[in-house]
Formats: structure tokens, sequence, C-alpha cells
């Protein structure tokens, strides 16, 4: 229900009444002016200063959380992640605000507005002749109207949750589509996609339901005090659904596991707080019609299916384009000749995604991490070197700071919130249904994915995954966006403890863990593990640079494959500076529209431009793959011998296993494999 956007109150000594004529001016009423406009400057002046202090409290914890984190790398601590001593140093000035610091203004009047039945958004109050604005922050319940908070700088501390949304959010998802590696994650690109969109939606529908069922428990032991709907229960199975193992993929990095392992909880992460926040989106827009608008209604469900796949095309467009856009202006301009505005350009595009997605009604998270993905995978190929230094530089410190700040928030809001509400029935059980819906989300689908993966997603890296559901930003940043409810404000703080437990108990076992399951760690990221499955067997070869070029390039998963050579010959020159001519791939009558959207550069050099940064990947088309009397081709077809042989008898490599060896990020050089005879099944991964 839409709030009125005005009203205007007339406020006098005796509290509401009508204006009254003015009257009396003479010497007091001047002398009074002037002490009032003096009282006014001293109040701005000591707002203006809370606010340095406030603003000067998260620097000095974010300066202390790099401090200590340095300290814990030089001694090689690895039971406490950077996340979780942010939120330690937060709940520390936390309990010192609130307990430390005294009350700083006085006790608020409450006025009834008895005529009215709705709340206003603005108010204008007339205080003897002036008129002051007032904005609106919320309800309160009754119980609570004495205990409204009194401090000032507990108020300053107390962030609007859009600034999380659209100042904090945006860098976070931007570096993590931004600084995707490929090579693994487009080898396990249909598992990932499985648990990203199925799992998240089986866990939030799992969790929904259990939470319903202990509602209803909670309100027949009578500790249910507000209202809470099953739409309600879903909402928190969406929310609490969205992980961010941040801290269990620091540790991956730095101890080097398993880099499938590493591929598949990334990637998952990745996509799944996309898929969460358009999930809680369509849960928010379901709107049975009838009396109880609580109820299921088909229709409405059906309309909520069609909101999410709307909002999440519509948001995966907005991202590509703003993407396209970005690559066609550094390509067809000389802003490589200007460094700096080359980088300020890149910025401000990359993050307008997220607020344009906002503005229209999409979803900014998904807007801005597709966002990020087509601008490493076009844009980056036009910037200069400073600036492909400078923005992967800039988006990599805007993701450590902003994550850490909100991490340091988060300790600071179990103290400075005023709305808490802990319900013991309601965190415990809280805490099963996650267990169990990531217990579903994982094992079933591993089970399934397993029955058409050559290499299995075996049971100590299914085990890991399920204890590496942590929940961090995106799960909080949901739950605070909207707290105006008894059953928001609920599960805002449940979140909250939720997001305490994980990062510190499950991250801190982290290590531990990988021990115990006998995880594979101190890998080198582009070594891949020997072959287990018999079907898979090398016979001869010239070492294993062979076997895992052949390796990387078979298992890219199907979809990608099918949209790479659309990609390479076509949207590669068109939009960047590498790929062949769109003279030779385009028809001859299109010769005009093809030399005009070809780079010179691609005519000047012979030698393809490729991605310096991306993965270390070899090229499997000097291999010859044989399964039973069938030649398989670089590109998976069957068939006769297409390969052309050199006069020095060395295999030429065709144009598109070179861009296939650039894109996944190959090497400068060429790698002669002569006489390899692979045999493996031709089913690819899924």
């Amino acid at each position: 229900m839409s709030l009125p956007p005005l009203a205007l109150l007339l406020l006098g000594a005796g509290g509401l009444r009508a204006a009254e004529p003015g009257g009396g001016g003479g010497s007091s009423s001047g002398s009074s002016s002037a002490m009032e406009e003096l009282a006014t400057e001293q109040e701005a002046e000591e707002s203006h200063r809370q606010d340095s202090v406030s603003l000067l409290t998260f620097i000095l914890l974010l300066t202390l959380t790099i401090l200590t984190i340095w300290l814990f790398k030089h001694r090689r601590v690895r039971f406490l992640h950077e996340t979780g001593l942010a939120m330690i140093y937060g709940l520390i000035v936390g309990v010192i605000l609130r307990y430390g610091t005294p009350s700083t203004s006085g006790h608020d009047k409450p006025f009834s507005c008895s005529q009215e039945d709705r709340p206003f958004t603005t108010l204008l109050v007339n205080v003897s002749g002036k008129f002051f604005e007032y904005t609106l922050k919320g309800e309160i319940s009754p119980g609570k109207i004495h205990n409204v908070e009194q401090n000032d700088m507990l108020r300053k501390v107390t962030f609007d949750p859009e600034v999380f949304f659209n100042i904090l959010l945006p860098p976070i998802i931007f570096h993590a589509g931004y600084s995707l590696k490929k090579r693994h994650f487009f080898r396990n690109l249909g598992s990932i996609l499985a648990y990203a969109f199925l799992g998240t939606a089986v866990s939030c529908f799992i969790i929904g339901n259990l939470m319903y069922g202990v509602v209803k428990l909670m309100k027949l032991v009578g500790q249910l005090s507000g209202k809470f709907y099953y739409t309600d229960c879903l909402l928190f199975g969406a929310i609490i659904s969205a992980t961010d193992p941040v801290t269990v993929l620091a540790i991956f990095n730095e101890l080097h596991a398993d880099v499938d392992l590493y591929a598949l909880l990334f990637g998952e992460s990745v996509l799944n707080d996309a898929v969460a926040i358009v999930l809680s989106s369509s849960i928010v827009a379901y709107q049975p019609t009838g009396e109880n608008t609580h109820a299921f209604d088909a229709a409405a469900f059906f309309k909520s299916v069609g909101v999410f796949l709307g909002i999440f095309s519509g948001s995966f467009m907005m991202g590509a384009v703003t993407g396209v856009v970005t690559a066609l202006v550094t390509k067809f301009t000389k802003l490589h000749c200007f460094p700096l505005l080359e980088t300020a350009l890149f910025f401000l595009m990359s993050w307008s995604t997220f607020l344009l997605a906002e503005a229209c009604g999409f979803t900014g998270v998904v807007a801005v991490l597709f966002c990020g993905i087509t601008q490493a995978h076009y844009t980056y190929n036009n910037l200069s070197v400073e600036s492909r230094s400078r923005t992967k530089q800039l988006f990599e410190v805007l993701h450590f700071l902003a994550e850490n700040f909100i991490f340091s928030y988060m300790g600071l809001a179990l103290f400075t919130f005023q709305k808490h509400i802990f319900s013991p029935v309601f965190i415990i059980g809280a805490f099963v249904a996650i267990f169990l819906g990531r217990a579903a989300h994982i094992y079933p689908l591993s089970f399934l994915l397993n029955l058409g993966r050559r290499h299995k997603i075996s049971w100590n890296f299914q085990h890991m995954m399920m204890f590496s559901g942590l929940r961090g930003a995106m799960a909080f940043a949901l739950a605070i966006r909207d707290t105006a409810t008894y059953s928001h404000q609920m599960m805002f703080s449940t979140t909250l403890l939720i997001v305490f437990f994980t990062v510190w108990i499950v991250g801190g076992g982290t290590t531990p863990m990988l021990s115990w399951l006998n995880i594979r760690v101190g890998v080198d990221p582009d070594q891949d593990p020997p072959p287990t499955n018999d079907s898979f067997q090398v016979l001869q070869g010239d070492g294993p640079d062979s076997e895992r070029r052949n390796r990387t390039k078979q298992e890219s998963a199907w979809l990608f494959r099918l949209w790479y050579s659309f990609d390479h010959n076509y949207l590669k020159p068109i939009l960047t500076h590498s790929g062949p001519p769109l003279t030779t791939t385009l028809p001859s009558w299109c010769g005009l529209i093809a030399r005009c959207l070809t780079s010179p550069q691609v005519y000047d050099n012979q030698e393809q431009l490729r991605e310096e940064d991306s993965d270390f990947i070899l090229n499997d088309g000097d291999l010859t793959v044989t399964y039973g009397d069938t030649t398989i081709t670089a590109n998976g077809s069957s068939g006769p011998h297409t390969a052309t042989t050199s006069l020095d008898g060395r295999r030429t490599k065709s144009s598109s296993e070179e861009a296939l060896e650039r894109d996944l990020g190959a090497a400068d050089h060429e790698v002669t494999s002569r006489g390899t005879r692979l045999v493996f099944p031709l089913e690819d991964n899924a």
C-alpha cells in the first residue's frame, strides 16, 4: 500500500494544534531568533563531526584488519579468515558504541495523528512559526516506544540498506565476473549451472517449507508474537540460499587445493548470488488474488516464475549489452592513447550497469556480474597495457575493501541494530533447515551429474562442497534491505547469527576438513590430476603437457563449444582487435561491412592477440585423437583425418584451434606432439 507523500503538521508548545496568527515582535523576539540560529549551527557542526567520526571508525577497522591479516599471513595462521577478523573487530566496536558512549539526544515526544489511517513518508512540521522536514524511518512497536535509539553516534553508524546495494555490492559482484578463470569454469560449466540454478531453487523451497513448519510450531507453543506467512518463509529460504564461501576459497587458493573443486565452488557461488536475489524478487512479486493474499494460487505462482525468467534474462541482456557497448567504444576510439581516461570510462560504464538495471526494474547483481564476464572476454582485449593492469588492480582493491567493510558492519549491526528479534526455536530450526537444504542440493545433483560426467565428482568433493556452504555478504545485504515487519526483523537477526557461525566455525575448520577428506593440496593450477577412468588412457606422448591440453579442450562443456565457433568467427572480430578478419568469415557480398568492422591490427599482426592474464592452457591441435577406427578432430567431430601436415612432418593447427588456445589462455609458443593416440569416451561433461 503506497504511503501519502507529504503532510503538514502545525506543532506548538502544547502539541498538535491549528496555526495561529503571529504576534508581538520586539527585541526579545530578535534575540531569541539569533540564539536559535546559533544553536542550529552548533547542531550542524556536531552532526558533521559525528559523521566524520563514524567514517573514521570504519576506516580504522579496515586498517586494523589489514595489519592483522599481514600478521596472520606472516605466521601462516589459517584458522581465521580476514572476514572473520573484520567481524570480530566490528563486534568489539559495536559493544563500545552501545555500552561505552552516553546518550546525546533528548527523548522524542510522541504525538497522535488519530485522524490518519496510514503513515506519511514526509512530514513538514511547524514549530513556533518555523518549518522542519521529517522523513519516515519505519514502524516502532508499542512496547518499544520508549526504547528508541537516543545515541546519535549509533544512529550515524547505522547505514541505509541502499548503501550496501548501490555502493558496496557492485564492485564485489563485478570483480567476481571480471576475474573469472575461464579454463576450469568452462570445463565444469554444466555442473556449475546445475548447482547454481536448480540447486539454489531446491534449497530455497526446502528451507522455506521446513521453516514454515517451524513457524507453525512457534505459534503452537506461543512464541510467535507477530505475523509470519508462508511467503515470508520462502523469502527467508531465498535469502539464506545465497552462499558466499569466501573463507573457504581463500584457503583453497592459498593452499593450492584441487582446481576442479575450486572451480565448482567458485562458479556456484558467483551464479548462486544472482539466482538468490532474483528468486527473492520473484517471491516478493507473488500476490494471489482473493481474500487470503498469502494462500497458494497457481496463477500467481506461474506469474512469479515468469517474473523470475523475465528479470534474470533482462538483467543478463542489460549487463551483456553494456559490456558490448564498452568494447565497441574502446575499439573504435583512440582512448588507449590516454590510459587514465580509458580506465575511468571502463570503471563508470561497469558501475553504471548496476544502477541502470535497478532503475529499469531488473536486478543489478545479475547485470553487473555478466557485464564483468563480458568486459573480461571482449573489452579487456582492447585496453592498453596500463589500463589492463589498472582495471584489474582497481576492482581487486575495491572488492577487498567493500567485502571487509560489510563484514565489519555485520559485527556492529549485532549491537547497533534496534529491531533485533531473536527466537531460539527459529534460530535452531534455521540451522537444521540450512543443513538439510544444502544436503538435498549437493548429493542428489552430484549423483545425477555423475551419470554424464567422464570425471566424476567424488564423494570427498561432495562432502567438501556440503561443508563449504557458508553464508556471507549477499545473504546479509538481502536480509537488511527490508526490516520493516516482524517477520523480516526475525529473519535478519537469524541471518546475522548464521553468517557469524559459518564464517567462524565452518571457515576455521576448512584446513582440517581438507586433510580429513584427503583432498589434494599444493597443486599447480595448470596441472591436471592423472586420469583415473580406465576408458581414458594415454598410450604414447611426449609428456604431461599433451595430456593436459587434450583434457582441457575435450572437457569444455558442450554448450560452450557450440557457442564458441560463432563467437570466434564473428563477435570477437567485431568487438575486439583479435580474431580472424571478417573478410574471411563473412560472405563475399558483405565485403564492405567486413572491412569497416575489422580492426587494422588484425591485418597488421599475423599472430592473433590474446588475453595475457588468462589461464595457461595448451592446445591439443597437434594431437591425433582416435576412438577405435575413427579419428576425432580438435573440435570433437568424427571422421577421416582432416588435419593438414607441413613439409617438415608437423601437423598444422586450424584457425579455430588457435583461437580456442588463445581464449582459454594458451601459451606463446607451440608445442608439437607426434604419434600420440588417446582412447576416451565421446560424451562431454555435464
